[in-house]
């Protein structure tokens, strides 16, 4: 059977992103074994790019395969981190007070799965951990978005490697969920992936015309998600005075005002720029709570700096392309 994977460099870009914004930008993922113990750091690293970077590669193959939107990608990237939190890692099932869970492991605790934790992960690797290495690896390589990257030899090899690196990951960590929670999940799964080849590739497409809403304003909306998902973290060590129903209600309703506000404001006029400074503010809020994580574990600047010169080239290659008047797509998708 044949295997093609091209181009390299946007297979690549991808392949890194995918892990690296969710893991090292949040700390998950420890940067400082990179220098103490490199070889360690690059067995951890090797696994969560067989996680996260198969995963993107295969929900953005689906999206292009099927032409479809930014809708699609987002429940593709649901089902994914369903299918990390719940089959893999099974930090839906948590006992609580155990990393990294913690209080979220009896606050919106109910019938064995902590739903709100759930709830949360679910959204975060949905925005994290596939929409935004899409975008980025889409605004370095504009040339490549349309193309698919790989032939059916490699999506099956890309994919045999993704179910593998879950099937293991669920074998170490054990604590996994009762075949009645399974089967729940595995359905859940099921019915995004249905769902995202259902959606229409305009779904969530911007409106014709100029954008109207600021740089900064578009950035601070980038972030809205994530200062979300820090209320319910403050929310859950309260000591439950706050339901957290009330919790996933507010995350809920600011992510998808973020989403308003970007389909109704944005427009497919310097588009690329748009996709850019919202990225900022997705990216930025994370350099923030990397800022607060550094006075325990100074190592994660690292991250920070890696990711502000990826920003700062990202922003010479659009004013270089834009100075080259190369136009910019008319569509809100990810093909566009």
């Amino acid at each position: 059977m044949r295997i093609l994977i091209r181009p390299r460099w946007p297979v690549l870009a991808l392949l890194l992103l995918a892990p690296t914004i969710p893991e090292l930008l949040t700390g998950s993922t420890p940067v400082a074994p990179l220098v103490v113990d490199p070889p360690a750091f690059a067995v951890s690293f090797l696994g969560i790019v067989g996680l996260y970077g198969t995963g993107a590669l295969l929900i953005r193959e689906f999206v292009v395969y099927f032409r479809r939107g930014w809708a699609s990608v987002l429940l593709l990237g649901a089902a994914y981190g369903i299918a990390e939190e719940g089959l893999a890692v099974h930090t839906f099932f948590e006992p609580a007070g155990l990393a990294p869970v913690g209080a979220l492991g009896a606050y919106g605790h109910a019938f064995g799965v902590n739903w709100l934790w759930a709830l949360g992960l679910t959204a975060f690797h949905a925005v994290y951990s596939i929409a935004l290495p899409i975008l980025l690896t889409q605004l370095f390589f504009p040339e490549a978005k349309d193309a698919r990257w790989m032939d059916r030899g490699a999506t099956a090899l890309v994919a045999g490697i993704y179910l593998f690196v879950v099937a293991l990951f669920a074998f170490v960590v054990g604590h996994g969920p009762s075949p009645v929670l399974l089967a729940l999940f595995l359905a859940g799964i099921g019915g995004l992936i249905y769902l995202a080849y259902r959606a229409p590739s305009d779904l969530l497409s911007v409106r014709p015309g100029p954008r109207r809403i600021a740089a900064a304003a578009l950035a601070v909306d980038g972030a809205i998600f994530f200062l979300g998902w820090t209320i319910v973290l403050v929310l859950a060590g309260s000591g439950g005075r706050v339901p957290a129903v009330v919790a996933a209600l507010v995350l809920v309703l600011l992510s998808l005002g973020a989403i308003t506000v970007v389909v109704r404001r944005v427009g497919t006029e310097d588009l690329d720029r748009s996709k850019f400074d919202f990225a900022c503010g997705m990216l930025g809020i994370l350099f923030a709570w990397d800022a607060v994580l550094a006075v325990r574990t100074p190592s994660i600047l690292g991250a920070t700096a890696l990711f502000l010169y990826v920003l700062f080239r990202l922003d010479r290659t659009l004013r270089a392309r834009a100075s080259r008047e190369i136009p910019v797509g008319v569509s809100g998708s990810p093909s566009g």
